[in-house]
């Protein structure tokens, strides 16, 4: 357990022993987090295009990103949809590196019945209080190579072998390795684990609402208007966000402007990395179409807990004067 994604993020750019002059391949379209535990490191950033179906790295455009200095592929399941993990791990083994699955979004979501995080080498989940299931803050370092284990423990510990200690395996702890405060406190854990308690009613509620907007929105989709969220056929969904692609970022911006006259919180989600203030300056690569494409026309739907299904209703029924309208 950490205090954080970012944390556990951190944690794993250390446990790969990331140095100045390694690169690592990360998605564009993703959160900051994702990319800075790298670039504390000292890593060059090799941003990845998006796929076209959905939001998540297109893993045909992989190979040609890889060179001598690659050591890590980090792939995000967005929305809590899976990356296709097979094309990713053979291209990982075939060029001995390691892939990282930015997770935060996918709890209790799998891949070919496998659950997510459990197959790239590391793992990072969420609990910040956008996601499924909450603690504030908090998150976690899945560890599937038990190369890791003893030394993650020590990062986790400031750097040092204080759980060896307390476990009676050395007399003293000592300041060993580098490491950080990375462990979340005991109410942070306590939080989180009455709501691990309430998983399965969680999930069936979220599944519900997103089973909704499908539903409602799905003649938009069938008349050109907007695009659904697409779930390939290796993938479940866990119900953590649903979201629609508009026309264009005016079409956008304006049905925005519609919801929020209407009541509704209605947000877009990132914006494409490689274009960032901090590192447009230093991107060298290709033009990454669909991540811009993404950062231009998705549109966050409300989607939370205690959110009835007639209030969708309403937020469909919204939309569809919205687009009824132009």
């Amino acid at each position: 357990m950490t205090t954080s994604c970012t944390d556990a993020l951190e944690m794993a750019a250390i446990l790969i022993d990331i140095k100045p002059g390694d690169e690592v391949i990360i998605p564009s379209f993703t959160f900051v987090s994702t990319v800075n535990a790298f670039v504390l490191r000292g890593a060059k950033i090799v941003f990845a295009d998006s796929g076209i179906i959905n939001p998540n790295i297109d893993e045909e455009k992989l190979a040609g990103l890889i060179n001598k200095r690659t050591k890590a592929i980090v792939v995000v399941h967005y929305g809590g949809v899976a990356v296709d993990m097979d094309k990713v791990m053979k291209l990982a083994g075939k060029n001995k590196l390691y892939v990282i699955e930015d997770a935060a979004q996918s709890i209790d979501s799998y891949y070919r019945g496998k659950p997510l995080g459990s197959l790239g080498h590391l793992a990072a989940f969420s609990f910040h209080e956008t996601k499924n299931v909450i603690s504030g803050e908090g998150g976690m370092l899945v560890i599937n190579d038990r190369k890791f284990i003893k030394r993650a423990e020590i990062i986790r510990e400031k750097g040092t072998n204080r759980s060896a200690f307390f476990r009676g395996e050395v007399d003293k702890y000592n300041w060993v390795d580098i490491g950080s405060s990375f462990l979340p406190s005991d109410i942070i854990s306590a939080f989180l684990y009455a709501q691990l308690e309430n998983l399965d009613k969680i999930q069936k509620k979220r599944i519900q609402l997103w089973e909704r907007y499908y539903k409602n929105l799905l003649p938009l989709e069938r008349s050109h208007r907007i695009r659904l969220p697409y779930l390939p056929d290796y993938a479940t969904n866990n119900g953590h966000l649903f979201y629609i692609l508009c026309g264009n970022l005016k079409q956008r911006t304006e049905l925005i402007d519609w919801l929020r006259s209407d009541g509704i919180c209605a947000v877009f989600h990132y914006l494409s990395l490689h274009k960032s203030q901090y590192y447009r300056k230093l991107y060298k690569g290709v033009p990454l179409k669909n991540a811009d494409m993404y950062s231009n026309t998705l549109l966050r739907l409300p989607m939370y807990f205690e959110l009835k299904l007639t209030d969708v209703d309403h937020i469909c029924s919204s939309i569809k004067k919205f687009y009824d309208a132009i």
